[in-house]
């Protein structure tokens, strides 16, 4: 029914009595598919904004032909929405309210592409308050991540509102081993052809700069996790691209913690970034490994966090990267390491203390920038 596609990556299937529902990502949005049973017909359903995710929602009901979805994008709070599929018209159920007076129409989202030097064209989603200008003077929020096939999604955050308030641009580069762009996105991003990803994030930081969004005095760098492996490998890279970084449980010791078989995720990672018992994985992951490739050079302004009960980054990795930055850095910018005696990976527990690592991520951020309103 559905031609093989190598660009076109298949998310999951629902069938109706009179239509069949395919949900795919193609060129890095989500699509759905509806095709008609009786005369076969097919249409994609339209979104309105350049940026948008969506998510299946609850569709119990097999003789029907309303379609339940829940869409959201980096300016929309998550919407429900019941849609026709013989009218195409759709009908919003319920969206999220937020806090504070929250008005959709002042932001604007927007989405580019990098240019790498395999002639690769990767992916950026980009938000900020109507009015900004592209005069290389806007302070850029970058996230990434990148890692075992797990796609970013352009979705809402209200924690994201007062970056953009104070004239951030948040931009979310939707680097090689994602699955943004199908499953050859995410193999051009694992294993041996893992430093892509770092030189795939490099080119984004570049071309926002080339572009004028931003300046490489005003770009901070965010990540966690296998995002702050990212942070780290680029850190060691381009150190000159950036201002300030902020590394988030950062998987910095890739050698070390591969070749330790004990700990439980070590192994089941060999599929991920390679076995270093073998000379051509352990001489490619030693290449970037961030801890291993720490310089006498300067370095941008950085803040590392760690948890002291995080089973999938053991609190030392990122204690000893900065160790070892301490004492081979040139420069005079800050470092800071704040290791949370309470937290695991998830960060900290409970309704809101999150809420304070979020708070004191931007002021680390706006201190640096010497934002004081």
């Amino acid at each position: 029914m559905i031609p093989r596609s190598d660009s076109v990556k298949i998310d999951g299937v629902e069938a109706f009595e009179s239509h069949l529902v395919v949900y795919e990502r193609e060129n890095g949005l989500k699509k759905i598919r509806i095709s008609s049973i009786e005369n076969e017909k097919v249409y994609y359903v339209d979104f309105p904004e350049p940026v948008y995710t969506f998510s299946t929602a609850a569709n119990p009901e097999f003789k029907t032909n309303l379609l339940r979805f829940n869409y959201t994008s980096l300016v929309t709070p998550r919407s429900v929405f019941d849609y026709n599929m013989d009218t195409k018209d759709r009908e919003l159920k319920k969206q999220d309210e937020v806090l504070g007076g929250y008005d959709q129409s002042q932001y604007q989202s927007e989405r580019i592409f990098a240019k790498v030097s395999d002639g690769t064209e990767i992916p950026i989603s980009l938000v900020y308050k109507k009015g900004m200008v592209r005069n290389g003077d806007n302070p850029l929020f970058m996230y990434g991540y990148g890692s075992y096939g797990a796609s970013t999604d352009p979705n809402f955050s209200s924690n994201r509102l007062t970056l953009l308030d104070r004239g951030f641009i948040y931009a979310i580069a939707h680097i090689r081993g994602g699955q943004e762009m199908g499953r050859y996105w995410y193999d051009q991003g694992k294993l041996l052809n893992k430093k892509n990803t770092f030189t795939d994030f490099i080119a984004c930081a570049e071309h926002l700069i080339d572009e004028k969004y931003t300046s490489a005095d005003k770009l901070v760098i965010y990540g966690g996790s296998a995002g702050g492996l990212l942070l780290g490998a680029v850190t060691n890279m381009r150190p000159d691209l950036l201002r300030i970084v902020i590394a988030k449980l950062p998987f910095v010791d890739v050698i070390n913690t591969m070749l330790d078989a004990s700990i439980p995720l070590t192994v089941t990672e060999y599929e991920e970034w390679g076995n270093p018992n073998e000379k051509e994985f352990y001489d490619y992951m030693k290449s970037y490994s961030p801890y291993d490739n720490v310089e006498a050079k300067n370095y941008p302004n950085m803040l590392v966090t760690a948890g002291l009960n995080d089973s999938r980054v053991q609190y030392w990795e990122p204690a000893k990267w900065v160790a070892k930055l301490r004492v081979m850095k040139t420069d005079d910018n800050r470092l800071l390491l704040k290791t949370n005696m309470g937290a695991g990976h998830g960060g900290a527990s409970g309704r809101y203390d999150y809420l304070k690592e979020i708070a004191l991520d931007y002021a680390f951020v706006f201190d640096v920038l010497g934002i004081s309103e």
